[in-house]
């Protein structure tokens, strides 16, 4: 098959170089995301906590995503310190609220797409909670496209975003993998402290869709382009979580692939709230996922 990064084009035609210049004006006046801090990241820290350098707390091929991401060699995964959203049940909280990881370079995080496209062979670059790093992120693509990256970019994000920010990424993700989590404001600011979730989430899905449309595969079944998004049930959140679902097949392109995942577990600060402090059941699953299926979702 004889599909080409958007990247690669991107760069080819100037634009990317264009575009790093463009997200790095964001280090010293932060625009990234819907906080919209204003702040200079070389000298003080929003609402994500981070700086102005990038932070990576692991990299290598990973497993345990989404067998299209997968394939057999894995997905090339890079986890970065810090988030925008503050969800009291973040699986992944040393990284999220602390910042876990290492301090890189841009030459440095080109250097580690690179080693997993060229040393572990990995599938594609999945850059994990990326929106805070956007411009150190575009300028590491920037230098490891010269020198031969040509793996396909997964943008795997929270889904608060905006749309500004996502207008510099067209023409540089190939996949773009959002959660959905919420679909009302009260358990947006509840459980993720951001009131307006529901809203730019909806945004940033169509803006996403608008950019690469429905989630293709090649014909060993590995994503090259689309639209991935992941919903995470919560105990005693189906009304929600059918909401969740309705927009996605109002809204976006059919073939756009479903994730419903079942995997919650109270942790982190979970178990402050009564309705959190256990796994959603097997009878709470199977309602979900036959309601997809009634409204025709195309489901992972």
């Amino acid at each position: 098959m004889g599909f080409k990064p958007s990247y690669l084009k991107s760069l080819e035609s100037g634009i990317l170089l264009k575009k790093v210049n463009e997200a790095k004006e964001h280090l010293t006046n932060c625009y990234l995301c819907p906080h919209e801090c204003g702040i200079d990241r070389r000298k003080q820290v929003g609402f994500c906590k981070a700086s102005h350098k990038v932070i990576v707390s692991s990299y290598g091929p990973h497993f345990g995503e989404e067998d299209v991401l997968v394939g057999n060699r894995g997905s090339g995964t890079i986890f970065f310190g810090y988030c925008n959203l503050k969800c009291v049940f973040c699986q992944n909280y040393e990284l999220s609220f602390r910042g876990e990881g290492s301090l890189v370079s841009n030459e440095k995080l080109a250097e580690i797409m690179l080693i997993l496209q060229n040393y572990y062979r990995c599938h594609n670059i999945n850059l994990v909670t990326p929106t805070h790093f956007v411009p150190n992120i575009l300028e590491a693509i920037y230098i490891a496209a010269k020198k031969g990256l040509n793996l396909p970019l997964v943008y795997n994000c929270g889904g608060y975003e905006r749309i500004e920010t996502l207008k510099i990424l067209d023409g540089i993700i190939d996949i773009y993998m959002p959660d959905f989590k919420y679909s009302v404001p009260y358990r947006s600011k509840k459980y993720s402290q951001v009131l307006d979730y529901p809203n730019k989430a909806k945004m940033a899905l169509k803006e996403m869709d608008r950019q690469v449309g429905g989630l293709k595969t090649h014909e060993r079944g590995i994503a090259y382009k689309g639209l991935l998004i992941r919903h995470l049930i919560l105990p005693g959140g189906l009304e929600d979580t059918k909401e969740v679902l309705k927009f996605i097949e109002e809204e976006l392109s059919q073939d756009t692939l479903v994730n419903l995942m079942s995997q919650y577990y109270p942790t982190y600060n979970a178990f402050q709230y009564d309705e959190l402090g256990r796994r959603i059941n097997f009878k709470e699953y199977r309602e979900a996922y036959t309601f997809a299926q009634k409204l025709g979702l195309r489901l992972d």
